[in-house]
């Protein structure tokens, strides 16, 4: 798998009026502040976005947290023959330098990031493994169990507890909202 074309958060911020961001978070992140402009296409719904996004006028950028799923979405684009770049270290190195943060004017089903959704069912499952470890000691294993699932997590950047966070119902994109994205980016790239 080849390596996708990369640009820093200030790299994309002096070009963002010639790129098309797609941004592949979950529509909970993408509520929690996205680039000005970005269209929100989840992962599992770029291939629905396939042929438009091939037929782009402009130079595609691809981002979401942290580059590691722009990244996989990167090497399915060009693989269909939709090259694009990714934001390195995405929204979050774009905050840390300081770049505006878009949030959508109307309430989407997610109202929290998905970090935040991981630090709440991390959090909930240790306390729970704790307090249940008082009455028998085996539960402590729940505990343990969760820390070395965030070791995994830190060492690999990733984060199984996002993937299976982001199949809930209320992480889920709708389906009307995916054909509105579709459609404005029909309307941005032809």
């Amino acid at each position: 798998m080849n390596t996708p074309v990369a640009l820093d958060a200030d790299q994309a911020h002096g070009r963002l009026a010639e790129l098309t961001v797609i941004d592949v978070r979950t529509p909970g992140e993408y509520a929690s502040g996205h680039l000005p402009g970005a269209l929100n296409i989840p992962l599992d719904g770029l291939h629905r976005a396939l042929s438009v996004l091939r037929d782009a006028r402009t130079e595609l950028l691809v981002v979401c947290a942290s580059g590691n799923r722009s990244a996989n979405a990167c090497a399915l684009l060009a693989e269909h023959g939709a090259p694009a770049a990714t934001l390195t270290g995405g929204t979050s190195a774009w905050a840390e330098r300081g770049h505006e943060l878009r949030r959508p004017v109307t309430p989407t089903r997610a109202g929290w990031s998905m970090e935040r959704q991981v630090r709440l069912a991390a959090g909930t499952v240790v306390l729970t493994g704790l307090g249940l470890g008082l009455l028998r000691p085996a539960w402590q294993l729940l505990s343990a169990g969760v820390a070395g699932g965030l070791v995994f997590s830190a060492l690999t950047n990733t984060c199984g507890m996002a993937a299976l966070l982001a199949r809930l119902p209320h992480n889920r994109p709708r389906p009307a909202d995916l054909d509105a994205t579709l459609a404005a980016l029909e309307a941005r790239v032809s």
